[in-house]
């Protein structure tokens, strides 16, 4: 697991250029000025020279760029140290990957205002975050953003939810439509509610206001 940090706006994200009497010379250069090794970097090389008269006048030098090589903890470390930079919230996270996703976890004297109503802000910045490194990286990966425990208080929130509508439903015989939620939501009111005998659930509308809808089973047979 990552450790704890603050943003520290890294150059993880942009390019830096660098000028050499050839290829190698300059590669060099700008690998110096990510303090990375050719490994953890991308080179791209934007001129390679020439040399001119005589090998004297009109040499013409080698120009390239360079950024480091991204992996997922590298993108994700990188995109929220510019967003929380800019921003500037006082919040620290750790990043680690956690079997098929990558994790995020959120602490610091502004969490709430992260966490926002009913973790909308939270939910956006894990929208946006996922949006931005999967332009960037091969392989896309699935991200999970929570912050001091908010996920997990959520969902108890929404698993005593389910079963107060539960009961609601079976009583009236009506169905129940549910404020907006993430998939991730649905999935949990959907899941609490997979073995009722009472009711059934389902989901009406196009992201990002799609919501469950609770209805009675077999509601046609009871008297």
């Amino acid at each position: 697991m990552r450790g704890m940090q603050k943003y520290s706006a890294p150059n993880m994200m942009n390019w830096v250029e660098a000028n050499g009497i050839t290829v190698e010379e300059a590669t060099r250069d700008a690998l110096d000025q990510l303090g990375a090794g050719p490994e953890d970097a991308e080179i791209e090389v934007l001129d390679s020279g020439s040399k001119g008269f005589l090998g004297i006048i009109g040499n013409k030098q080698a120009r390239v760029r360079a950024r480091l090589r991204l992996t997922p903890e590298k993108a994700i470390a990188g995109f929220l140290d510019q967003v929380i930079g800019t921003i500037g919230l006082d919040v620290k996270f750790q990043v680690w990957p956690d079997e098929e996703c990558w994790r995020v976890n959120f602490e610091g004297r502004d969490v709430r205002l992260l966490i926002g109503m009913r973790g909308e802000t939270l939910n956006s910045l894990q929208l946006i975050t996922s949006l931005a490194i999967n332009k960037r990286l091969e392989n896309k990966v699935r991200l999970i953003m929570d912050a001091e425990g908010y996920r997990g208080r959520r969902e108890d929130t929404l698993r005593k939810l389910a079963g107060r509508l539960t009961e609601r439903v079976h009583r009236t015989m009506h169905e129940i439509v549910l404020e907006p939620m993430t998939p991730n939501e649905r999935r949990i009111i959907h899941v609490a509610l997979q073995d009722s005998p009472w009711v059934e659930t389902g989901s009406i509308g196009e992201e990002p206001y799609r919501k469950v809808i609770i209805r009675p089973k077999n509601h046609k047979e009871r008297c």
